[in-house]
């Protein structure tokens, strides 16, 4: 059995990676995809942790959270493409001139 220190080890590198992808790159696909590897090592220490304790509420919320990832993707990829078809790019910095 692998100790729950490696999947707590894990989840927090996958996490910084997440972090620093949403913080430095200027891409919105990128950002998303980041954003998606926050939420997978949050998932991680969930389901080890359910495991630990031989209980299944943590893999329960794993397939919450999953289907929220879900619902979030399909919305900021349609928004992605109506700001495409409107300014020709996904440039994040440019998205501020979309205010009213």
């Amino acid at each position: 059995m692998v100790p729950i220190g490696y999947y707590i080890g894990l989840s927090a590198i996958l996490f910084t990676i997440g972090a620093l992808g949403v913080l430095i790159r200027r891409n919105a696909i990128v950002i998303f995809m980041s954003v998606e590897l926050m939420l997978n090592s949050a998932n991680l220490v969930f389901v080890a942790f359910s495991r630990l304790y031989n209980e299944l509420n943590g893999q329960i919320f794993v397939f919450f959270v999953m289907t929220v990832a879900a619902a979030e993707v399909a919305v900021g990829l349609a928004l992605m493409v109506t700001i495409f078809r409107a300014k020709h790019s996904i440039d994040v910095d440019q998205m501020s001139s979309l205010k009213g």
